[in-house]
């Protein structure tokens, strides 16, 4: 496996632990449909959690929540409208973005709650 996927990997199995931690519900990892992906789907209280992890071994040039582009909103808001259609829920849907910068065996993680909404 190249070093970035083991890299990812990583830091989405941080990501989960960190949302376990927190008492969520664990509902996918790497949920796909066609061309649509979600790191993490999660439950919390009565919403849905469409939890999007980017891991960085460093945020000299940028911070790794910024790589979270529109572009990319609008596949997760596609990605997470199918899932809940093909699942028939009926739960508000939340956008979450966690980021971490890892470095040998440490780790800074930023969890961003209602990190975009669903109006683009």
């Amino acid at each position: 496996m190249a070093e970035h996927n083991e890299l990812g990997k990583s830091g989405e199995q941080i990501a989960v632990d960190h949302l376990k931690n927190k008492q969520y519900t664990i509902l996918e990892t790497n949920w796909r449909s066609g061309k649509y992906e979600v790191d993490i789907i999660a439950e919390s209280k009565d919403q849905i959690i469409v939890a999007e992890v980017k891991t960085r071994t460093s945020n000299y040039l940028m911070e790794p929540e910024a790589a979270v582009t529109r572009d990319k909103q609008r596949m997760l808001i596609k990605a997470a409208n199918i899932y809940v259609q093909r699942y028939n829920i009926d739960k508000e849907v939340r956008f979450d973005i966690i980021s971490i910068v890892m470095s040998k065996d440490q780790f800074r993680l930023r969890h961003f709650e209602d990190a975009f909404y669903p109006t683009m």
